[in-house]
């Protein structure tokens, strides 16, 4: 069963906002006690924290699929729904997180490095928080915003000093064995490392770690073997280390050539050309082997490389090559300056800077983009008309309708904002704009009432007619007003003839 991976896709989906309520307070003497609709408890996130306990993918490669709890709901008397819980999931140290197209979105080094992957969505407001002098009763609140929904790829490189490399079979195991506690599958057949070996050595008072990639064969840089999938697990070491098999005349290959190979392997790999290298010569307790190692020394040091010669069988060099391992990597820590805490950027917004763009595509669509407009546009409850209105309040400060206008746009052209298309009716500037003191829009038929008529029914229904007024004398005789002058009696009897009793 496989049991180290260092490469994943993960499918993310952060949580999403809960709704805002619409509610109006309701109690004894007071039936509209005003809007009292909470909001909604904002979506989940998905963030990614370095644990130094975690050493492989492993988990995330079974269940790949993850997914924060949404927010809850508002409801009435201004309660507000829970904000969903955050995830935070464990990854080994120097995990690169970066999308399916290859853009690096983060690079996770050091212990506690966290990096939110996924956003949860953002609660919508409820009818309460929407309340303001002119809208005091709100008939609509805002919807729950949808949490992130991406897919990552997470590659873990692993953070070591010294990076072991060269043929399968050359005795890195053993090596790695040898030198740590490390306990590395070995045994005396071509790629028996399928994964990559990390093990912790000390010099001393030095300690370093060293990295086992899986054997390398001319076209490793190109995906042949195993070598292709396991080289970036060097790419931050400090060290390369060549080691070479001293036994090459039993299996007919020329550890000079095996270098060439190998250095042609990183070279076409990329990004390993400053890295010093050493360079060990391994099995010399084998017969012959010994004297293969005293023959291709001296072309070695001749190229520059310092050589070592060990047996990682009798551990004959080997401290020789580990405190030489421990001088490098000292020199290294000290020339590359201390890594400096992670500063806080803050760039203010610029003066000028509305926040959204607006384009004209191929098929003629006005199209809208920007993080906030967007954001109202999928807050937004186009069931409500009431919403719809202070969308286009919304947009119309922020600019969005002048903006257009500069664009060429014409009323009636669509508009696209998210994934929403309408046509562009303004509610302000030179297409609405009348004589001065007037408003095109008032012009408009519509079913509903004008505020002077509501006003003259009001005072219709106060005003009777004289006819109807009526006029009571000291002595309780009752006339009409307009016959106060001939006052007529009104009587029971009257009353019972006008009823036929």
């Amino acid at each position: 069963m496989t049991t180290f991976v260092d490469r994943v896709v993960l499918h993310l989906q952060a949580g999403d906002g809960g709704h805002g309520c619409v509610s109006v307070r309701r109690e004894k003497f007071k039936p509209l006690g005003g809007p009292d609709g909470g909001n909604g408890g904002h979506g989940g996130g998905v963030t990614l924290v370095v644990d130094p306990q975690q050493h492989t993918l492993l988990d995330f490669h079974f269940h790949p699929h993850i997914k924060a709890s949404n927010g809850g709901g508002g409801a009435g008397a201004n309660r507000d729904g829970a904000n969903g819980k955050d995830l935070v999931l464990q990854v080994p140290d120097g995990t690169v997180v970066q999308t399916e197209d290859g853009e690096v979105l983060a690079d996770l080094i050091g212990a506690g490095t966290s990096f939110e992957v996924a956003r949860g969505g953002r609660g919508g407001r409820g009818n309460a928080s929407l309340a303001n002098t002119r809208r005091k009763v709100p008939g609509f609140a805002e919807l729950g915003e949808p949490g992130d929904r991406l897919d990552v790829v997470l590659e873990l490189k692993s953070v070591a000093d010294v990076g072991l490399v060269g043929f399968p079979s050359a005795g890195k195991s053993s090596l790695i064995s040898v030198m740590s506690a490390a306990k590395p599958k070995i045994a005396d057949y071509p790629f028996t490392t399928l994964v990559p070996n990390l093990g912790v050595v000390q010099a001393g008072d030095q300690t370093f770690t060293v990295a086992d990639v899986p054997g390398l064969i001319p076209g490793a840089a190109t995906g042949k073997g195993l070598g292709m999938q396991f080289l970036r697990h060097i790419e931050r070491t400090s060290v390369l280390v060549h080691v070479l098999d001293a036994a090459a005349p039993e299996i007919e290959r020329d550890p000079l050539a095996d270098l060439d190979a190998i250095e042609a392997e990183l070279a076409a790999y990329g990004g390993l050309e400053d890295r010093p290298r050493l360079v060990v010569l391994n099995k010399i307790d084998i017969p012959d082997g010994r004297d293969l190692a005293e023959m291709v020394r001296p072309d070695l040091e001749a190229r520059g490389y310092r050589v070592f010669e060990v047996s990682a069988v009798t551990r004959e060099g080997l401290k020789e090559l580990v405190y030489a391992l421990a001088a490098v990597v000292e020199e290294h820590r000290l020339a590359t300056p201390p890594a400096e805490p992670t500063r806080v950027v803050v760039r203010p917004k610029a003066v000028d800077e509305s926040g959204f763009t607006v384009e004209q595509d191929e098929d003629g669509v006005y199209v809208v983009r920007g993080a906030k407009v967007e954001r109202w546009i999928r807050q937004t409850n186009f069931d409500n008309e009431e919403a719809i209105g202070y969308l286009a309040d919304r947009l119309e400060r922020l600019g969005v309708e002048d903006m257009l206008a500069k664009k060429g746009a014409q009323p009636g052209d669509p508009v696209r904002i998210a994934d929403r298309e309408f046509d562009w009716q303004p509610n302000s500037g030179e297409f609405v704009a009348g004589p001065r003191g007037t408003d095109a829009r008032l012009e408009e038929e519509s079913g509903r009432a004008t505020a002077a008529q509501r006003l003259a029914a009001r005072k219709a229904r106060r005003i009777r007619s004289d006819d109807e007024l009526l006029h009571m004398d000291a002595d309780g005789t009752v006339t009409t007003l307009a016959n106060a002058q001939r006052p007529v009696l009104v009587t029971d009897e009257d009353d019972e003839d006008d009823t036929g009793e």
